[in-house]
């Protein structure tokens, strides 16, 4: 978190090491964070030498070289989406490798017998293995899912990689979801043999390539099935992965040569959240903030974007600057996150003839607060190489509409997936940085305009799709039944896209 030492110390490194390829891809990774952009350009041309020369060192070779770029920062930087892939197969050989030194002779699965929903006595066994049940943005989103499968035909295991935090959304999963096994103290063999042992026949992978993961646990395959979702918005590389679950808009088909798995389709939006449930007082009209309370001009005219800092890049921060020049006592509203990137922003903003008063910067905050303060702003902007996620359906719930831009990778389009499945897409998805800026102007000088979005998102929070838990996690356990009944006629896994009331999802018609 010492953002300002750790650049320094990269760059000493470099001077002493100039052939330092961890020091420059991290040195880059923390300029990144903290929006310093001198010769960006050119050190992503040089970071992008460094991935491909580790990439194509000689396979015989006995180690495999780790790229220096991990695969979750890969994620928002501006690389070709087959390089990103060859990134996280590297990794996946890597955890395979970790997965080896175990030395676990091969598991043996369940057979592949029909489940109840589908002509069997069984019910279908699901593990969930997360290092995220806890005060995490997953369980934030995720909390209740656990709890409202169908206990009728569905089994539910829960499977802790981290330990208890006392928190609420651990109690709250632990309390609901059907079993719930704390294997923080576990090595990795032990937790594969017990998911095996457990009979799982479906294994979700909720980490991926995030902090806290073990996804030498799925290297193992001790389960017949194992899925990605949620945790790592892009492709795991992973030969032992078979699926990941997304939707239409996020990961169409024409795309899907960027992705190691099957693609499995969900209808309206893969990205589910819990707010239906747990943050219904932002609703509440009586319990609004006010500008007031967060510095905020009265008069003024509010773009926001509540990203991370690291999700910003020169073009989309240029053409913010060309909107808030355009648009008459306009300002444009941002977190501290991290705080060592404000300073450098104001002065970028400044360079492009922005007034200092047009760029306002507030504390980050808890998650009720925040997603109320978020209604003070009149417009979401959003950031295209790395789109709001989390954030996205935080500003959504709370009835602020955004302007999105998608591109070719996953994490491009899980905002634009967002606004669709609000029903609202259209309004709010333009297809170019032109266009953007145009959305974005259009909006803010037309205020009747804005009103009648602003009045139709709030009005569909309760009815629209994209705060419908419980309908989500049925159209989950019809991809579940789906890839089991796959996997019963001896087929390989492939992509197929989830139909609500389609005969080939029989699951709770």
């Amino acid at each position: 978190g010492h953002v300002e030492a750790a650049i320094k110390s990269y760059k000493q490194a470099l001077h002493l090491r100039p052939d330092f390829p961890e020091a420059t891809c991290n040195l880059l990774h923390t300029l990144q964070c903290v929006c310093c952009w001198e010769d960006r350009d050119k050190m992503f041309t040089e970071v992008e030498g460094i991935i491909r020369r580790q990439i194509n060192v000689s396979i015989d070779m006995l180690m495999s070289v780790l790229p220096s770029v991990q695969p979750f920062h890969a994620i928002a930087y501006p690389i070709d989406p087959m390089l990103a892939l060859d990134i996280s197969r590297k990794y996946a050989a890597h955890c395979s490798m970790v997965a080896s030194r175990f030395a676990l002779p091969p598991f043996n699965h369940p057979a592949p017998n029909r489940i109840k929903g589908n002509g069997g006595n069984e019910r279908l066994k699901v593990g969930y293995v997360s290092s995220d049940f806890g005060n995490h943005p997953l369980s934030h989103l995720m909390g209740s899912v656990f709890g409202m499968h169908n206990r009728e035909n569905v089994e539910v295991f829960c499977y802790a990689l981290s330990q208890n935090d006392g928190t609420e959304w651990r109690q709250r999963i632990q309390s609901e979801a059907e079993h719930f096994i704390d294997v923080s103290a576990m090595s990795s063999d032990v937790i594969a043999k017990m998911i095996n042992e457990d009979g799982i026949q479906i294994l979700i992978n909720l980490n991926g390539y995030t902090k806290g993961a073990r996804n030498e646990i799925f290297a193992m395959q001790p389960a017949p099935i194992q899925v990605s979702y949620m945790g790592f918005p892009g492709t795991t590389g992973a030969d032992y992965i078979d699926y990941l679950v997304t939707d239409e808009f996020v990961s169409p088909l024409r795309y899907s040569h960027i992705y190691s798995e099957k693609l499995v389709h969900l209808p309206h939006c893969y990205f589910v959240n819990d707010y239906k449930q747990k943050n219904r007082d932002v609703l509440d009209p009586t319990c609004q903030h006010k500008r007031s309370d967060y510095g905020l001009p009265e008069d003024k005219f509010i773009f926001a974007c509540f990203n991370q800092l690291y999700k910003m890049d020169p073009e989309i921060f240029n053409t913010w600057c060309n909107i808030l020049k355009r648009v008459p006592n306009s300002a444009l509203w941002l977190l501290k996150f991290p705080a060592a990137g404000e300073m450098r922003l104001r002065a970028y903003a400044a360079a492009q003839g922005v007034q200092p008063e047009q760029i306002i910067f507030t504390d980050v905050a808890m998650k009720h607060e925040h997603i109320r303060r978020s209604a003070l702003a009149d417009l979401c902007l959003d950031t295209p190489l790395c789109n709001a996620h989390t954030t996205g359906t935080d500003v959504l719930w709370a009835g602020l509409p955004m302007v999105t831009l998608p591109l070719e990778k996953m994490a491009t389009r899980v905002a634009g997936s967002l606004c669709l499945a609000t029903g609202l897409g259209e309004e709010m998805i333009v297809n170019s940085m032109k266009e953007y800026e145009e959305q974005a102007v259009t909006l803010a000088l037309n205020r009747p305009k804005l009103q009648a979005l602003t009045k139709k998102l709030k009005e569909a929070r309760l009815t629209c799709p994209l705060f419908d838990t419980a309908r989500w996690v049925r159209n989950l356990e019809r991809a579940f039944l789906k890839m089991w009944n796959l996997y019963c006629s001896g087929q390989q896994p492939q992509h197929f896209k989830v139909t609500e009331n389609d005969f080939d999802f029989p699951y709770d018609r």
